[in-house]
């Protein structure tokens, strides 16, 4: 007579557990919510100055600040916030026009993704016009190129190849805007190929990156720019693509290895494997993003990953201070063969780097 009461009880605790994972990374309190942070961090740079490269162009971390922003405002349906971010875009065209990055290095390249960014929101051909020569011209050999630089293009990669971590999302991201804008495979085709050059290069045992191959530290946002890079270009390569199964397997080597790495208290440090650096919010942001992403998109076990993925992210919000700048965010940072150097860099509060990364964690947790 105790096996109906007792299957029935069985029953409710699964469903119970099936309930909560379901919920996991979308019921959170009051404060933690992402359309809370998401506003407060995308109105916020809205007001923002220009963050520059080298005191003359954009910088990527503004451009991804900015794309996140938009990013948020579509999944929000914030058709103010979508004027404001494009008021704010529109000097670029006219007044500001010298702020626009050159085509000519890895780091400047990267901003087509953004106005092809803008160009999904509002379909004006004039951000298409000026987002895809970014992406045409990391493929187009300049004159002036050295040795290595054609090299590389003579290979089949980008002549910015560089073999620097970083890249692996500057590189991603311009492409794989380009495939999404125009449906030619030849951009997801070159983000591919380029992507397995690096995970063959970078990527060690533990699924963790050096920042390079003469600087064996697996630093922070580093690693963070790998494990975003591979999260947009899995999301929107084709599922027959022949490195996809190269590519997932390097992402989820990644992400369990990360999860081993998680600190007790949710984020991870500036150097990774190193429990006695500092906590850094940047790369701990990037992780949180391919986290979500990868339960949301079925490649990570939700069981899992979904608790470490909301872990992440309750332990990242109090790092944001009263006026909505992200903080204990490491400045941009060249490679060195030096760990003390990597100890050393400056933390910076509302640096572009940090609250971008956490604006592509509202959009990850807001997307259907």
């Amino acid at each position: 007579m105790y096996k109906r009461p007792f299957i029935f009880l069985l029953f409710f605790s699964f469903q119970s557990l099936s309930f909560a994972q379901k919920n996991v990374l979308s019921d959170f309190p009051k404060g933690y919510t992402p359309e809370e942070v998401g506003k407060r961090l995308a109105y916020r740079f809205v007001d923002g100055k220009h963050m520059l490269h080298a005191g003359k162009w954009i910088s990527y971390p503004e451009t991804f600040n900015w794309s996140g922003a938009f990013k948020f405002a579509a999944v929000t349906k914030d058709q103010k916030l979508v004027k404001l971010l494009q008021n704010k875009f529109e000097p670029l065209f006219s007044t500001e026009k010298a702020l626009l990055p050159i085509m000519n290095h890895v780091d400047l390249n990267m901003f087509g993704s953004l106005p092809m960014k803008i160009y999904q929101i509002t379909r004006e051909k004039r951000y298409l016009e000026l987002g895809l020569p970014y992406a045409d011209t990391q493929w187009v050999v300049p004159e002036n190129a050295n040795a290595v630089q054609k090299s590389w293009a003579d290979k089949g990669y980008s002549w910015q190849t560089r073999l620097w971590i970083d890249d692996m999302y500057m590189i991603t991201i311009v492409q794989t805007e380009a495939y999404k804008v125009t449906g030619d495979r030849k951009y997801i085709d070159r983000a591919a190929k380029e992507m397995v050059l690096y995970l063959d290069s970078l990527q060690r045992p533990n699924g963790l990156f050096y920042h390079a191959p003469d600087v064996p530290f697996y630093w922070g946002r580093g690693n963070g720019w790998m494990a975003a890079g591979m999260t947009e270009l899995l999301s929107y390569l084709p599922k027959d693509h022949r490195d996809r199964p190269r590519i997932l397997q390097g992402y989820q080597t990644m992400m369990k290895s990360l999860k081993a790495y998680q600190a007790p208290g949710g984020i991870w440090n500036q150097l990774i494997d190193d429990p006695n650096c500092w906590a850094e919010t940047s790369g701990s942001a990037m992780f949180t993003y391919a986290f979500i992403s990868g339960v949301k998109h079925g490649w990570l076990n939700k069981q899992e990953y979904a608790p470490a993925a909301r872990k992440a992210w309750m332990a990242l919000i109090p790092y944001i201070n009263n006026e909505g700048a992200v903080t204990e965010v490491c400045v941009g940072t060249n490679k060195k063969n030096d760990k003390q150097y990597y100890y050393d860099r400056p933390r910076n509060a509302g640096d572009y780097h940090g609250q971008a990364a956490y604006l592509w964690c509202t959009f990850a947790l807001l997307e259907k």
